[in-house]
């Protein structure tokens, strides 16, 4: 058992989950107060040791059951009688032998071929050891791919390089598969005389095993992202002018919601400077209550409270600039500067495929002025492809720092990255560094996941994804984060 166990947790580790030997030796001192032999026993007292957090719950149940599922033909403790599991477990380990047989038989023929030529490739040697049961190897070999941070040039930008090392392992399980079904069909597979049935056994087990290698290459990790809010159902504040999309909005309809949206900033602003108001008061100051209690004989009548500042959070904004999503950002623009006396400090950087601080133009001019000054900035290139994956790269090369557990990151746009490569496990480093990360994208949630557009993934790394694409919705957003 602690052999097993000790595989397990090396599999987990080289999946990219934290594992310490303490969390090892408590799971272990677990399993001898717990009936191993029943499933449902066993795997919780691993998840409860190797799962940090409800987010790794998903990572850890595809390893688990790739584990001890996939890889081992059933659950090896599975409930039975006592006959029944020495017969299984007889069988497999027959089955075993045998493999290890084949493996040695095509590795020495390949090595009388090109003796260099087992030992140099690391990824043959890998499969090797998934077909022999020891799936380390392979894992961490996936794992390299899913860690992979593309070499972009300036000119030249695409996710051709994660795509070709997945294809090229694909490549190669298929090849060996076919070496080694051909293989059990010749004279040559023969180390002690082996009855038919074996070979055919032998033959389903190596295609069986190599199917389950080229699904857990096919298979992608997702969070358990079960604390994200997604919004539903939205008050209809106003009927016309608050459903159509900013898109799609005429002259004398953008000047329409432009009043609406002051309306809201004066009535927030005044929302919550009585909350702060209020909120401002800390501690009975006996000293200069006792001062005030002078002039009515000693008699308490005023009570003095500590003074204590508001506590307000942060905003840092990132904002795509490009198309239709530019209709809706500035908007959500204009008003987080409007009620900048709600936060503390207000933040932003625009982009296409890569982040540019403009956070200056809205401290040294009126919002709307600002956003048609960071229109013409030639610092941005509006002829860009967008590239979500880069601008989330540079942002947290150059602009990591503005992120703590204060701030509060809002991402403006629509997810649509041209195909590039969406590095969403970028997201996942900002959202551990901040206090929340919130999406806002300008089109409908039908739409996420269709085409180029990545929302689906990048919203499991998010706290908060909402549709924001009119003024409904936005105002819907804007009352939720101020009030």
């Amino acid at each position: 058992m602690v052999n097993v166990i000790l595989k397990f947790v090396s599999c987990c580790r080289a999946a990219d989950m934290r594992i310490s030997t303490a969390e090892v030796l408590d799971c272990l001192g677990q399993l001898e107060i717990v009936d191993p032999c029943d499933e449902r026993q066993f795997k919780t007292v691993l998840g409860a040791n190797f799962a940090k957090s409800r987010r790794e719950q998903g990572e850890f149940d595809r390893l688990y059951h790739f584990f001890f599922h996939a890889l081992q033909s059933g659950f090896p403790l599975e409930d039975g009688l006592p006959e029944e599991k020495t017969q299984k477990a007889a069988l497999s380990d027959a089955i075993s032998d045998k493999m290890e047989q084949l493996i040695r038989q095509v590795t020495d023929q390949e090595g009388a071929e090109d003796p260099d030529k087992i030992k140099e490739n690391e990824l043959d040697q890998a499969l090797m050891d998934f077909l022999a049961g020891n799936p380390l190897a392979f894992i961490q070999e996936v794992q390299k791919i899913q860690n992979r941070d593309e070499q972009t040039s300036q000119f030249f930008k695409s996710n051709l390089g994660q795509l070709s090392s997945r294809l090229e392992i694909m490549l190669r399980i298929n090849r060996l598969k076919s070496k080694m079904v051909q293989f059990l069909g010749t004279h040559d597979a023969f180390i002690e005389p082996w009855a038919q049935s074996d070979v055919t056994g032998l033959k389903k087990r190596v295609t069986s095993q190599l199917n389950k290698a080229l699904d857990f290459l096919n298979t992608e990790p997702r969070l358990d992202n079960a604390g994200l809010k997604e919004t539903g159902a939205r008050e209809l504040h106003y009927k016309n002018v608050g459903e159509i999309p900013f898109a799609n909005l005429t002259p004398g309809e953008t000047q329409a919601v432009k009043q609406i949206i002051d309306r809201l900033v004066r009535k927030l602003e005044e929302i919550t400077s009585r909350r702060f108001s209020a909120a401002s008061r800390g501690m009975v100051d006996v000293k200069k209550t006792i001062q005030r209690s002078v002039k009515y004989l000693g008699v308490p009548v005023e009570i003095v409270h500590k003074a204590r500042p508001p506590r307000k959070g942060k905003i840092v904004i990132l904002c795509d600039v490009s198309g239709s999503v530019w209709s809706t950002a500035r908007f959500m623009l204009n008003i987080l500067y409007s009620l900048q006396t709600c936060f503390s400090r207000v933040k932003s950087y625009v982009f296409i495929e890569r982040p540019t601080d403009v956070t200056s133009f809205f401290y040294s001019n009126e919002p709307n002025e600002a956003i048609k000054n960071i229109l013409n900035d030639p610092r941005v290139n509006y002829n860009a492809r967008t590239d979500y994956g880069m601008a989330f790269q540079q942002f947290r090369d150059d602009h990591f720092r503005e992120l703590d557990k204060k701030t509060t990151l809002i991402i403006i746009g629509d997810a649509r990255s041209n195909y590039l490569n969406p590095r969403e496990p970028l997201l996942e480093n900002m959202r551990d560094r901040c206090r929340r990360l919130i999406w806002l994208n300008p089109e409908q949630k039908k739409f996420w996941g269709t085409g180029d557009s990545e929302m689906m993934r990048y919203q499991d790394h998010c706290n908060e994804a909402r549709a924001c694409g009119n003024l409904n919705q936005l105002i819907d957003f804007i009352e939720a984060l101020v009030l």
